[in-house]
């Protein structure tokens, strides 16, 4: 401990860390990239990808980085300049990332799931003039409308192929100059190291924020903001579960997703373990790579918990490897938590983070899952959290008291990208960033998030919070999944509407058994007015179920009833 350590005032939650930890983490200032070329000369040999037939070592992973970064440079490419990535879950997308950021570009990651208008946004939002994309034929298609559009100037098309035979037809290479194939582009390119003299204070990533309205944001994030959430995470992970020798992750998060960037693919890369790529979840299917691939680290999202918890090969599969399951992304059903420790004796031990911290913000203490049921955690470690009046942010909240969580380290991003209006509302001076989550924390230096601030919903002038009440019905034996919107209330003005999703072979309930079974669970404010059955619920791109959507979905679906309505 330095002098300076021991002279700062503690934390209340520095009490509850694991054994080993320590708040103040040294941070070395390094760029990604470098972090690639330590870990590649240290971990030569070993595994760091498994990609349906493929095994890639850490040094073939950093060649093929250097050989993309080579390429970008021989293309006049270079500080100052953007590449947007437009790739699932695929060895492409580890290539183009460390490769751009060794080029000293700024890198733009894209969901395969966001519609024209969002790509064409986010694309020239960020400046990039070349999109990155895999030859699966609704990605070629889109790439090829973006071109189209003027989006971007040109394409470089990767062959799924390249990693063995794909199980389905892959799209043909357009003919157009402007779309260029990957194998072509990197024709004679060396994959020696280029030089890595970049800035960490540099942007390295622009990553979007949903958001609730209008259009996303671009969170800039530095290669110092990326590895000091890293810092995070390891000094967290490897004093809870020991340094493994060879931690094996299983990856079915989209590595274009802050959460899977920092926990699985960097996260991997500072410690050399081996990653398993899937392209999308399957609960049997992950099951099946757990056990054959002896994972012994999976983090997911509540969605694919509930799912695995639900699925008939959960009592039969052989998951024994696994030494840590994190959940992330969203607050975890507490029922569905439970469940699965019951079956496997593994805790899921989530935590909060958002893409403004790049990911890292808090972590569950093991054991204290159990004695604080419903918490997010303690701030992991050089993290700070604060409960600030919601009205005036410049007046903290004392322990127990719900306002908007406030956070400050070296991981949070320095602004939104192009929007100083959208920094300036964000910041409150002295470093903290206001998170737009509505929590509390208590004593011990615990955090609960009550909720998003624009999901609030205003029932007879009570405030009443959605996820207060999806935790409740969580716990009905019949529900599966749900959503809690505000719905339109003749009497409170707004009241609380469940739509859920039915676990297989269970048949609807009524509102009014669903309300009685809710009455010693919640408030008479916050018990529901109205319930809907779904087939499925909406989610975001990264797996998470959506409010946003849904609300969306009601106010088209009503409009379109209100319109036929009008004409008969």
């Amino acid at each position: 401990m330095t002098d300076v350590d021991a002279a700062r005032p503690r934390h209340p939650w520095e009490a509850h860390y694991p054994q080993g930890v320590r708040w103040s983490v040294p941070l070395v200032a390094q760029t990604v990239p470098q972090l690639l070329r330590d870990s590649a000369a240290l971990h030569a040999g070993r595994p760091a990808l498994i990609h349906r037939e493929t095994s890639l070592t850490w040094d073939q992973l950093a060649g093929r980085a250097w050989q993309v970064a080579n390429a970008l440079a021989r293309d006049g490419l270079g500080r100052g300049d953007a590449v947007a990535i437009y790739l699932p879950n695929t060895p492409f997308h580890p290539a183009f990332f460390f490769g751009a950021l060794a080029a000293d570009l700024r890198v733009t990651m894209l969901s395969p799931l966001d519609p024209i208008r969002v790509l064409a946004h986010k694309i020239e939002d960020s400046g990039a003039k070349t999109l990155v994309t895999l030859n699966l034929p609704e990605m070629t298609d889109m790439a090829v409308r973006l071109l189209d559009q003027g989006a971007c100037e040109r394409v470089i098309l990767c062959d799924e192929d390249d990693w063995g035979p794909f199980p389905a037809p892959l799209a043909e290479t357009p003919g157009r100059a402007d779309v260029i194939r990957f194998a072509d582009w990197t024709d004679g390119v060396p994959t020696t190291e280029p030089d890595l003299d970049g800035d960490p204070n540099d942007v390295a990533l622009l990553q979007y924020t949903g958001g609730t309205t209008g259009l996303p944001k671009g969170a800039m994030l530095s290669h110092a903001n990326l590895l000091a959430a890293v810092a995070a995470v390891r000094e967290w992970s490897d004093a809870t579960y020991g340094t493994p020798d060879r931690q094996v992750t299983l990856c079915v998060l989209p590595l274009f997703h802050i959460y899977a960037l920092i926990v699985i693919l960097l996260s991997s890369t500072r410690l050399g373990g081996t990653i398993v790529l899937r392209m999308r979840f399957d609960a049997g299917q992950t099951l099946h790579d757990i056990e054959h691939h002896r994972v012994t680290y999976f983090p997911g999202v509540p969605t694919m918990w509930i799912a695995m918890a639900n699925h008939p090969e959960m009592e039969t599969r052989d998951i024994s490897s696994l030494r840590n399951c994190g959940s992330g992304g969203a607050p975890l059903p507490v029922e569905v938590q439970m469940k699965f420790e019951r079956a496997t004796g593994l805790p899921i031990l989530g935590g909060w983070g958002m893409t403004e911290t790049a990911a890292a913000g808090t972590s569950i203490p093991r054991g204290m899952h159990l004695a604080k049921p419903g918490t997010i955690g303690v701030p992991l470690p050089n993290i700070e959290l604060k409960v600030v009046d919601a009205d005036d942010p410049a007046r903290d909240l004392p322990p127990g008291e719900v306002g908007e969580i406030a956070v400050r380290g070296p991981n949070i991003s320095s602004g939104y990208w192009n929007r100083h209006d959208a920094t300036a509302e964000s910041q409150i001076g002295e470093g903290w960033f206001l998170t737009g989550d509505v929590g509390r924390m208590d004593a011990d230096g615990f955090f609960w998030l009550v909720d998003r601030k624009k999901d609030l919903i205003l029932s007879g002038g009570f405030n009443v919070y959605p996820q207060m009440i999806e935790q409740a019905i969580y716990e009905h034996p019949s529900v599966a999944e749900c959503i809690v919107i505000g719905r339109p209330d003749p009497y409170r003005g707004e009241s609380a509407g469940a739509f859920v999703t039915l676990k297989p072979g269970h048949e609807p309930f009524s509102l009014e058994s669903l309300q009685a079974f809710l009455k010693d669970r919640l408030g008479r404010h916050e018990i529901p007015r109205t319930l809907v059955f779904r087939d499925v619920l909406p989610r975001t791109p990264v797996g998470k179920l959506s409010r946003k959507d849904l609300r969306d979905e009601v106010t088209a679906e009503e409009a379109a009833a209100e319109a036929q309505a009008a004409a008969s």
